[in-house]
């Protein structure tokens, strides 16, 4: 390869340039083209929402400035992927592209190949390097853990300088408004940046992490002291491996620092264990493309309708279930693009168990109004969720009681749901059984669309129906082989397989990192 053919980066989820190794790699070879592509189909995707884009239009201003600091400025075009390289070839000739390799939706994935296919049939080489704890093309899960680590560790890399190019337009940053996507008020939503990704995780590290392992539970306290970061790594403006280095310093600081707050020892712990399980979920997808359709067990296939009940699905999107803590959790998600981790598993239980809807549509309901959405993790737990992997416990939440349990004041849910001003503490969770329930609802609250008890009862018989069936153990301890977590050995002379553990699975969407 010739030093100085033009080397093309292409950003995805990778919006940064610390710690950005296709950059680093491409600049090493000669001058960078930095490009991200706003590609009008994938913003049409079921999945995909303005909130998601405003804020990766946020963070792609500041990647801009940043790059032109480094001596070459974020080239931003619209268009199909193969039709921006075309453009390219035309302009600029001969090029190699590079960029980071991507477990995202089933539109990506097809889009991937293509511009593999692309570049083969044009010549062009193609480097897609390993973003983060992922493993493409892998066989089995043994020695995954320790993969994990030893990735991690490694060493971090800094922006390089870049040579300028003389004449190329930047293009515009376009506005959810340019792209056509439906209006979505998100008032609440956490701003994009690198900046102000950096800033959350220091304050995390130094300040909020002490509560971090119980307030993971509450949507008001999980609010305040989980870590916030879960955008900036969905959206790549950091690295998961300077999170997680950054995370054991702080680790080796407090365990010797004589005067600090001895919960941070266990909340930083649980916090690197969260992180693992970020790039475990997303390993799901990355092995599994179908589950973001299919049922992972096919023994399920059938279980639900395949169209939701259009009144239910509503009712559950706008949080008018009459369920009050999911139409508080529901709201509030819709108004801050985020969710404690329980609470996400919560309402996909509920719309998938107590509202029997199809998870395919629940789901993507979420995923538009997560604004950290990130496809491995997000479809994995929704089928988790949804009790169709075929591998863990089915987890049935009861609305009633997770209200009581995680909003013992009643001051989330009241926040919410202010039409239920009248209604005595008592009754918050439960309002139909209110003594004034008739003034209230059906008025200014609806009636609740399903009893809960009589729909928990009902999904869980039907559920442990198919469990039943002859060859469901046998699909299931294949699923267990493929897709399982191993714990590393670590020195006990263990083998990986031995050491497999027995799928106690994380709960979060995105979890740790909220």
């Amino acid at each position: 390869m010739r030093g100085q053919d033009l080397q093309v980066v292409w950003f995805k989820r990778d919006l940064r340039a610390f710690d950005n190794r296709a950059l680093a790699a491409a600049a090493a070879r000669g001058p960078v083209l930095p490009l991200y592509v706003v590609e009008s189909e994938l913003w049409a995707q079921r999945d995909m929402s303005a909130r998601q884009w405003e804020f990766i239009a946020e963070t792609l201003v500041e990647l801009r400035e940043e790059m032109a600091k480094l001596g070459q400025g974020l080239v931003v075009r619209r268009g199909t992927m193969c039709e921006v390289l075309d453009r390219i070839r035309t302009e600029h000739g001969h090029f190699t592209l590079w960029a980071h390799e991507e477990t995202g939706n089933g539109w990506t994935f097809a889009r991937d190949r293509r511009v593999a296919g692309w570049c083969r049939a044009s010549g062009m080489p193609f480097y897609e390097l390993k973003n983060h704890g992922v493993t493409r093309a892998m066989a089995t899960r043994n020695g995954w853990a320790t993969s994990w680590d030893s990735f991690m560790n490694e060493p971090l890399t800094t922006a390089p300088k870049l040579q300028p190019l003389a004449g190329v337009d930047l293009g515009h940053i376009p506005s959810s408004k340019d792209l056509g996507l439906a209006p979505d008020r998100c008032d609440g939503r956490q701003r994009g940046t690198r900046r102000e990704g950096l800033g959350i995780l220091s304050s995390f590290l130094t300040e909020r992490a002490p509560p971090y392992r119980k307030a993971m539970s509450s949507p008001l306290a999980g609010a305040q002291h989980c870590s916030r970061l879960s955008p900036y790594l969905a959206w790549g403006a950091l690295s998961m491996r300077e999170v997680h280095q950054a995370n054991e310093r702080r680790r080796a600081d407090v365990a010797v620092l004589p005067s600090v707050d001895r919960r941070f020892n266990g909340a930083l712990k649980a916090f690197s264990g969260r992180l693992h399980w970020h790039c475990h979920f997303i390993q799901k997808l990355e092995d599994a493309p179908r589950l973001e359709y299919e049922n992972l067990h096919r023994a399920y296939d059938g279980l639900r309708p395949k169209a939701a009940d259009a009144t239910r699905l509503g009712a559950f999107s706008e949080g008018e279930t009459g369920l009050p803590f999911v139409d508080a959790c529901m709201r509030s998600l819709r108004a801050t693009g985020w969710l404690n981790f329980r609470m996400r598993a919560m309402v996909q239980a509920v719309a998938s168990y107590h509202l029997w809807l199809p998870w395919q549509e629940s789901g993507a309901v979420l995923a538009r109004l997560f604004t950290d959405y990130e496809p491995g993790i997000h479809w994995s737990q929704v089928q988790m969720q949804s009790g169709t992997t075929g591998m863990n416990t089915v987890r049935i939440y009861n609305p009633v009681k997770q209200g009581y349990d995680q909003d013992p004041t009643g001051a989330f849910t009241r926040r919410w749901l202010p039409e239920l001003v009248d209604i005595d503490d008592e009754y918050l969770q439960e309002p139909w059984r209110a003594p004034n329930a008739a003034q209230i609802l059906g008025r200014a609250y609806p009636e609740p669309v399903v009893e809960p008890g009589a729909a928990s009862k009902a999904a869980r018989e039907a559920v442990w129906a198919v469990r039943k069936g002859p060859s469901f153990r046998e699909e299931a301890q294949r699923l267990l082989v493929k897709h399982a977590s191993r714990k590393p050995a670590r020195g006990r002379g263990k083998s990986a397989k031995k050491a497999m553990d027995k799928t106690q699975m994380s709960f979060s969407f995105g979890g740790d990192k909220e």
